[in-house]
């Protein structure tokens, strides 16, 4: 009996050791579209292409890069769906955090509490794994840029600099040569655009890349404006 036996079940392992289950949901997120994030010494910047099957699509309503609170913002690959559910959960964590404490919730608080809801899904009957990866841009209270991969397991890591999504190894490969220490956030922005552009299809404009940033100097997450994408874009050419 081959691993293929137990591929249907999420709670049960295979002889190898392997929930082939979250295997699977890797799988939903490297057919995704690339998402890329940049921790710089003066803030974060994540960035994603968002563009549709169609250009019939209206796209105004689509947002894949999410502000969770005013310091802090997600991005994902994988299932939209299923993104919007954990955005929500996340935010009211947040929510309640600020109630008890009166304080924004800190980003690695939040990475750990939203790691706890994907693991919650990887042992209970009748349920999936999230198809989706997160990255996670944030600015604690001690001005530290952060930046952080949440996988479907309820893994997660710290990053300078890394992706998800399609074509994520030529993408991250692309990052480990431009990446620096020093590095500042507009530098950031304008390397996260460069590595999207790498394995982009058509013509890259404002209204099919999002891009969020959290700066040190104000620590306020914010989505950058098709206008302000275009003239960063402007800028590389």
């Amino acid at each position: 009996m081959g691993d293929s036996a137990y591929s249907f079940s999420l709670t049960t392992f295979s002889r190898t050791g392997k929930l082939l289950q979250i295997e699977y949901a890797l799988n939903a997120v490297a057919n995704g579209r690339t998402a890329l994030g940049i921790a710089a010494v003066d803030g974060v910047v994540i960035a994603t292409d968002k563009k549709f099957a169609s250009a019939l699509v209206e796209g105004e309503d689509v947002s894949k890069v999410e502000a969770i609170t005013d310091s802090s913002g997600f991005v994902y690959a994988g299932v939209g769906p299923d993104y919007r559910v954990l955005v929500r959960k996340a935010r009211k964590s947040a929510q309640a955090y600020f109630r008890e404490y009166r304080e924004t919730k800190p980003v690695g608080q939040l990475v750990k509490s939203t790691a706890s809801v994907m693991q919650e899904y990887t042992q209970s009957g009748g349920v999936r794994p999230f198809g989706v990866s997160l990255l996670v841009a944030g600015i604690d209270g001690d001005g530290v840029p952060r930046l952080f991969q949440v996988d479907p397991s309820g893994a997660y890591f710290g990053w300078k600099a890394t992706a998800i999504g399609k074509n994520y190894v030529n993408a991250k490969n692309f990052l480990e040569k431009r990446f620096q220490d020093d590095m500042e956030l507009e530098d950031a922005i304008h390397t996260a655009l460069l590595t999207l552009r790498e394995g982009f299809e058509g013509e890259m404009n404002g209204h099919n890349i999002e891009v969020g940033v959290v700066s040190k100097s104000d620590g306020k997450f914010r989505l950058l404006t098709p206008e302000q994408i275009q003239d960063y874009l402007d800028e590389a050419n």
